[in-house]
């Protein structure tokens, strides 16, 4: 079975053809007012960027979407659940400042900012999904309490995925902080034989589950809730994942994806905007040069098969110099595997058209 996908390029020679109203069209294209209800709650998910990081979404073509909802008479919010580390969106209260900071002000977009998992992330509702590594998955309750959603994702790179997209969007950004440790138990930090014991991790955890011992650094797993924290402070990179345990993670992500979007079939839209492709998440604060060119942006109310047609598009530029991409420069070349060499982000799509998420098959309509 194919699915469809609606796509809009990013070149413009007039105002009629400027990126928000290529956005509304492929709004009405994918037919998303279909299933938008007078007066109903409408869940916009997307991700508010992580302080000091510059390639999240723009709020000017975010509150594109917005104008468009808000001609169905809906009642919208702006919405992202809390951190597992430790970062500037760790908290609701330093969330919606970073939110408010990175452009995402009700004067900007028109409509409020709601943290969906509370104060400190223990606002989940339990899911049954009854699948292979959980039976349930705890979503943040503001978002299973919204009657329809919208899913806007930045889709770029990602170290422990491959890429991330609209799949991923739901996943780790739709789970509580409890659901966050859930889909991570699976791929805890290692320490490897690099280390010099310089103690730069040890006040990194959040936890105070890391110590030097004998000159090395040390981390109690059963006590580690796989924030990974650690991995980004080290400044010897002597902190890794264990490649292996990356296909369960992607698989975990899938099942908590699909807990998401549970009791709202029909009644949710995928918007993958291509630009500023990035090697890393928008969780990073910082943003590094990006692998490929601008795209464009993608519609579907299939998330794998969107997911799918924007890695395939990413796939057929060609690579950017002076970038984080080490091979595949060339048209056709997995850029993702360019970057993360050891991660085969195809995982994820197949396990979730597996548990019938979407089709990876796909019919592209160019606007």
């Amino acid at each position: 079975m194919f699915s469809k996908v609606y796509f809009s390029n990013f070149r413009s020679r007039s105002q009629g053809e400027n990126k928000n109203r290529k956005i509304k069209q492929l709004f009405d294209s994918a037919g998303f007012g279909e299933f938008l209800t007078e007066n109903e709650i409408t869940a916009i998910k997307l991700h508010f960027g992580e302080k000091g990081n510059d390639s999240f979404l723009k709020p000017v073509l975010v509150t594109s979407v917005v104008e468009k909802t808000l001609e169905y008479n809906v009642k919208p919010f702006l919405t992202d659940t809390n951190t597992l580390y430790y970062g500037s969106r760790h908290n609701a209260v330093d969330h919606l400042q970073t939110a408010i900071t990175n452009g995402f002000a009700y004067a900007v977009t028109g409509v409020p900012v709601i943290i969906a998992d509370g104060i400190c992330g223990d606002n989940w509702i339990p899911v049954n999904v009854g699948l292979k590594h959980f039976s349930k998955v705890k979503i943040a309750g503001d978002i299973k309490k919204s009657d329809s959603m919208l899913v806007l994702s930045h889709f770029k790179g990602h170290g422990m995925c491959g890429f991330g997209g609209a799949i991923k969007n739901l996943a780790m950004g739709c789970a509580s902080a409890p659901g966050k440790i859930e889909q991570h138990q699976c791929s805890k930090p290692l320490i490897t034989d690099n280390c010099n014991g310089c103690g730069t991790c040890i006040g990194s955890c959040p936890v105070s589950v890391m110590a030097l011992v004998g000159g090395k650094a040390v981390i109690d797993m059963q006590g580690c809730i796989a924030c990974n924290n650690c991995l980004s402070t080290c400044p010897q990179s002597a902190i890794e994942l264990n490649s292996d345990s990356l296909p369960e993670f992607m698989e975990r992500m899938v099942e908590y994806a699909c807990g998401a979007v549970k009791n709202k079939e029909g009644k949710v839209g995928y918007i993958n905007f291509l630009m500023d492709i990035t090697p890393d998440c928008d969780c990073e604060a910082f943003s590094d040069a990006p692998i490929v060119p601008d795209i464009g942006v993608m519609a579907s109310i299939d998330p794998v098969a969107l997911d799918k047609a924007s890695y395939d598009l990413v796939n057929q530029q060609a690579g950017l110099e002076n970038s984080l991409l080490g091979d595949h420069h060339h048209h056709g070349g997995d850029k993702f595997k360019g970057v993360w060499e050891n991660v085969d982000g195809m995982v994820l799509l197949e396990y979730a058209e597996e548990i019938g998420m979407g089709f990876q098959k796909y019919e592209l309509i160019t606007l």
